[in-house]
């Protein structure tokens, strides 16, 4: 059972239903409360929540539970990283680093919080005092033309949130042009935009200090007495001093540009060796621009060359670590190495590489390509790992211990033995028939009733499954689709006693709701477990049935009539079963 919510958890996780996969490994959890594994995973789906606090208790369990095993000490980082301790987040992943010192994850994280810590110590105070607080910045923003427009857009919107709620979060936004200019209405300066200096180098002259903001009846006063101006032309900059190391530099970074977009050109035309050598020569020119490399793979990954991808990728993402490059374009690399490697699976233990490094993909950024490629390369593991385990011999070495085990009446070993047997043998019907009678004697039918429609869908004629079917049903007072399971299960084997007994004992139960024999609890709970049943509902939504049943209590006649059509009295029955109406 714990196996089984452990799995709809990763599955949620790997959907991005983070709150759904909590949920399930909450109840993994309960089942299995000293496995590591389901805290370490939970942990996970809480930071993804950004409930680092949450994620934090759990990564310090996981570590309690299983001190050696490196994973924990990733959790545990990754929740102190988020509750910005950073010396307490350092100290996680090179814990984590003594007992698996080659650990990738562990490394980059270690990267991620020394860094952070960095950032933090040498972060100056905010220079912008009060600017992105309480409803004034709305305010203003609201009463520029300009940013007005933006306040439309729900991207903006958000991001000026958090930057309200931590005013030091601005850096991240700054490549932004909105977030440049909501920032000069803020602060009542004028700030340049690549619109304006589309065709300007850059200037060396200081930018204006910002005038002290005038009041919101000031500015509303103004608004009304002055036209709008128009904005006075401003004096050219000077260019910039270059060096002549910085002026080759600059050129030498123009000409890699040329040469990769020659090798975009070689790329399309599939002229593959082409692009690499335009490349590699752009590479050779910058070795500051990541993409070079990214679109090296790239070609290598087509090629089908792909250890030379694989390296490249690698290459790309230790450089941008250092080069503190976009999150997307690291991203970009670790997808095509993922790429690479599910390319060169041959068995199911060659997709856990592929499917670790296209998760590392989504921790720098969540893209749905990546998010596909990472649920088909588990599909394909998981198919890889059915075909591997198929064995019908050792299925069958199985099946008699899970009998034994049923007769004995242990019925959670039974259960075990024959999941194992279906590993290694799914299309068995009687093992699905036999599980489905341990699961009934659990009480747990939800399962029971799936592995009885699964040995009737194997093979429709084994009478067996109508009768597993046929007795879940029974158990959850369905009655009348037990009568119909029962019926179905003689048209295979019409001098079936089980099944005549079956039928017999749907007979008698849904006679004694005709009679009105049930007691007012039996009552109350069958009506209860009838309304959430659809077809019921359908039923009494139905106006003519509807009418049909105002007929059966105010115009006999009518009532008559309807008593002749099969149909009309089908859905009554099932009304009367239901202990919806009752015939006197």
């Amino acid at each position: 059972m714990a196996d089984e919510a452990k799995a709809k958890g990763n599955a949620a996780f790997s959907s991005g239903d983070y709150a759904a996969a909590v949920r399930h490994f909450s109840d993994a959890i309960a089942l299995s409360p000293d496995n590591h594994v389901l805290y370490s995973n939970r942990s996970a789906s809480y930071a993804s929540l950004k409930k680092y606090s949450d994620a934090l208790a759990d990564a310090k369990k996981t570590v309690e539970l299983k001190p050696d095993w490196s994973k924990g000490y990733s959790r545990l980082g990754a929740a102190h990283l988020g509750l910005s301790q950073y010396d307490d987040a350092i100290a996680a992943y090179k814990k984590g680093l003594e007992i698996d010192p080659n650990n990738e994850p562990l490394k980059y994280g270690l990267a991620d919080a020394q860094a952070a810590a960095s950032r933090a110590r040498s972060a100056p105070a905010n220079p912008f005092g009060d600017a992105f607080s309480g409803p004034e910045m709305w305010a203003r923003l609201t009463a520029d033309p300009t940013t007005r427009v933006y306040l439309q857009q729900p991207d903006f919107v958000k991001m000026m949130q958090d930057i309200q709620k931590d005013p030091n979060k601005l850096n991240l936004y700054l490549k932004d042009q909105r977030v440049m200019q909501a920032i000069g209405v803020l602060l009542n300066v004028k700030i340049r935009t690549p619109t304006d200096d589309a065709d300007m180098p850059e200037s060396s002259s200081p930018s204006p200090s910002p005038s002290p903001s005038p009041s919101p009846s000031e500015r509303k006063r103004a608004a009304e007495a002055e036209p709008p101006r128009q904005p006075e032309p401003e004096p050219e900059p000077e260019p910039m001093d270059l060096s002549e190391e910085e002026k080759d530099k600059k050129l030498r970074k123009a000409e890699a540009q040329k040469q990769k977009e020659a090798g975009n050109a070689a790329y399309k035309k599939k002229d593959f060796d082409t692009a690499i050598h335009y490349y590699s020569k752009a590479l050779e020119l910058d070795d500051e621009d990541i993409s070079y490399l990214t679109n090296r793979a790239a070609v290598y990954l087509e090629m089908g060359k792909y250890e030379e991808c694989i390296k490249d990728c690698d290459k790309a993402v230790e450089r941008g670590r250092e080069l503190r490059s976009d999150f997307k374009m690291i991203a970009r690399a670790l997808t095509r190495k993922g790429t690479a490697l599910v390319k060169m699976a041959k068995s199911s233990k060659d997709f856990e590489p592929a499917i670790e490094t296209f998760q590392k993909a989504l921790t720098e950024h969540r893209n749905p390509d990546t998010l596909k490629k990472l649920n088909e390369a588990e599909k394909a593991k998981k198919d890889l790992e059915q075909q591997e385990y198929f064995d019908p011999n050792l299925a069958g070495e199985f099946w008699p211990a899970g009998n034994e085990y049923f007769k004995q009446q242990k019925y959670p070993e039974a259960v075990r033995h024959y999941t194992e047997s279906l590993r290694r043998n799914p299309k068995d019907p009687r093992t699905y028939s036999n599980r489905a009678a341990c699961y009934t004697k659990l009480g747990a039918m939800p399962e029971g009733l799936k592995d009885a429609e699964k040995c009737i869908e194997l093979d429709p004629t084994f009478v067996k499954g109508y009768t597993r079917k046929g007795a879940v049903q029974f158990f959850m007072k369905e009655y009348d689709k037990a009568l119909e399971t029962y019926k179905e299960g003689l048209k295979h084997d019409p001098n079936n006693q089980e099944l005549l007994d079956g039928i017999g004992r749907c007979v008698q139960q849904i006679n004694k709701a005709s009679r009105g024999d049930l007691s007012p609890e039996e009552l109350k709970e069958r009506q209860a477990k009838a309304m959430q049943d659809p077809e019921i509902q359908n039923i009494l939504q139905d106006p003519v049935m509807r009418q049909v049943l105002v007929d059966f209590q105010e115009n006999p006649k009518a009532a008559q009539e309807h008593t002749k059509n099969p149909m009309v009295m089908n859905k009554i029955q099932k009304l009367i079963s239901a202990g919806i109406v009752q015939m006197r």
